[in-house]
């Protein structure tokens, strides 16, 4: 049951969705919406998401967040979330993006999946997304959570589009076959230091769980993934905050390198 009317979830939509246009910071929805429950949250995303497309906004990927036992204890949130890409939040490797159109960014590494089939739960398992993967691509994932200090619960994050703003791609496209995403090992370095070391394995123990549990997520809404979607698997390394003229570095094995510029 939902506990939030359409009127509201329309008005806290927008509230959101302003906010990441506007680069302006709102305290967590929670605070004025204590009763408002998971099915609310992912209804406010999907009509902030809804409301894009009608603009025009082509939808161009998916994304999850909050897929490392480490990052939820950062977050003080206790399981995953999703949220969708748009397509001006795409940009190529050495690219430059303008830091003032974002709020407090934070940047994180990822390994990007895109399908080859449909992909759909419930039941969804590792062995359904390897098979369905066409390639993998590195990835460094720009998250602006719009909600003030960076401070929020999982059921607002999820109404904020999981924190989603920009992403960079760039490296090399890779079949999976001979690679083991689980030691994948990426190095992050800001302005030439090294800021952060993982493997694959950070992410739910292995970077495909995290698209079975996306599969698995949308098939509650009567949604799947279509052949062809770019997906973000979620952080390899923990989210580092980043300032104007910051550069940014990140390694992959296997798979090259992604570079930009925060301008």
């Amino acid at each position: 049951m939902m506990s939030l009317d359409k009127k509201t979830i329309e008005k806290l939509a927008k509230h959101c969705e302003d906010a990441e246009l506007n680069a302006v910071e709102i305290t967590k929805i929670t605070d004025d919406y204590p009763e408002m429950t998971y099915e609310d949250a992912y209804d406010i995303q999907w009509t902030a998401r809804a409301a894009k497309e009608a603009r025009g906004t082509k939808i161009v990927g998916m994304k999850m967040g909050l897929t490392s036992q480490a990052k939820m204890k950062q977050m003080g949130v206790p399981n995953p979330c999703y949220g969708y890409l748009a397509d001006y939040f795409s940009y190529a490797d050495s690219a430059e993006i303008k830091i003032d159109e974002l709020i407090h960014p934070k940047v994180e590494a990822e390994i990007a999946f895109v399908l080859k089939s449909d992909l759909q739960g419930p039941g969804c398992n590792i062995a359904d997304v390897l098979a369905a993967t066409d390639f993998v691509m590195p990835a460094v994932e720009v998250i602006d959570s719009r909600y003030k200090d960076f401070k929020f619960d999982l059921k607002s994050v999820i109404a904020d589009n999981s924190s989603s703003s920009r992403y960079v791609t760039g490296g090399q496209a890779r079949s999976i076959k001979g690679l083991d995403l689980k030691t994948l090992g990426v190095v992050m370095e800001i302005n030439g230091e090294i800021a952060q070391l993982g493997a694959g394995a950070a992410v739910l123990g292995h970077p495909a769980t995290s698209i079975a549990m996306l599969a698995n997520m949308l098939s509650q809404r009567g949604e799947i993934l279509k052949a062809g979607t770019y997906i973000l698997s979620g952080a390899i390394t923990a989210a580092v905050s980043v300032k104007k003229g910051d550069n940014v570095t990140v390694k992959f094995q296997e798979l090259g390198t992604v570079s930009f510029k925060f301008v």
